[in-house]
């Protein structure tokens, strides 16, 4: 039996890389997914990717840093399912414009810094809001977001990347203690460089071999890695690991 077999899983932010391969790992676990994403022609293929291939899901369309969108979100993955019991928070902007305007802290455009905040860590405590109660209502169930390895780094640009990142550590072990009890569980993965198509068809061989040499990995990351780690975290396998930020990333973080 696979893990997730009878359970319904909701995806924020499943149309693309890390999401993209979730939502298709979670569905051959056994779960119905809903896909959720801005990119709604994105979140429609990978649905029909998992119905194409015998299983159960929902495209929504949803902006993350919009509330009533994503209270809708969760809505619809309830009428349509009857409950849910998973969530994965993995939207981001991550577009080449919001990440190049991230430069530091003392001179970058404030209205950029604000709107990284909405997006990536704003967007989080918005899909909380309405993921916890569907939980309690199942008699418990798992939140896992994602993080980033630039939370501990140190960089010297992306200080708005890092600190929305760094916020959903905190955001976690609140979850988690505030109602672990219920047996509502909240963790993240933190995943390094993750060479997602978006990554493979943009970046220049030599950025992704000079990233692999300063790596203690003998490859870089792709999507499934960190998808199979949701999937774990979110399965009964996971069942006693609460309120963590766990590295997916190569050995690119040690602590």
């Amino acid at each position: 039996m696979a893990r997730l077999d009878g359970t319904v899983a909701v995806v924020a932010g499943g149309a693309g890389g890390i999401g993209t391969a979730t939502c298709l790992r979670l569905a051959d676990e056994g779960a119905a997914v809903v896909v959720g994403d801005l990119d709604a022609d994105g979140a429609a293929n990978v649905a029909d990717r998992i119905t194409a291939g015998g299983g159960r899901a929902l495209a929504v369309h949803m902006d993350v840093a919009d509330e009533r969108s994503v209270a809708d979100l969760f809505e619809r993955a309830k009428a349509h399912f009857g409950g849910i019991d998973c969530v994965h928070v993995n939207a981001a902007d991550l577009s080449p414009a919001t990440i190049g305007a991230d430069t530091e802290v003392v001179s970058m455009d404030l209205d950029v810094f604000d709107h990284i905040l909405a997006v990536n860590l704003r967007g989080h405590v918005l899909c909380t809001r309405q993921a916890v109660p569907a939980l309690l209502e199942r008699g418990g169930g798992s939140i896992v977001y994602t993080a980033s390895a630039a939370a501990f780094l140190g960089e010297p640009a992306r200080p708005g990347y890092a600190i929305a990142k760094a916020g959903i550590g905190a955001l976690v072990r609140h979850v988690a203690s505030r109602w672990g009890r219920d047996k509502v569980r909240a963790n993240a993965v933190a995943p390094g460089l993750v060479v997602t198509p978006a990554i493979a068809a943009a970046g220049p061989g030599e950025v992704l071999d000079r990233a692999l040499r300063h790596a203690r990995s003998w490859r870089l990351g792709d999507p499934a890695d960190v998808a199979a780690m949701v999937a774990h975290l979110v399965s009964g396998d996971g069942a006693w690991i609460n309120g963590q930020v766990i590295s997916v990333d190569g050995g690119t973080v040690l602590r």
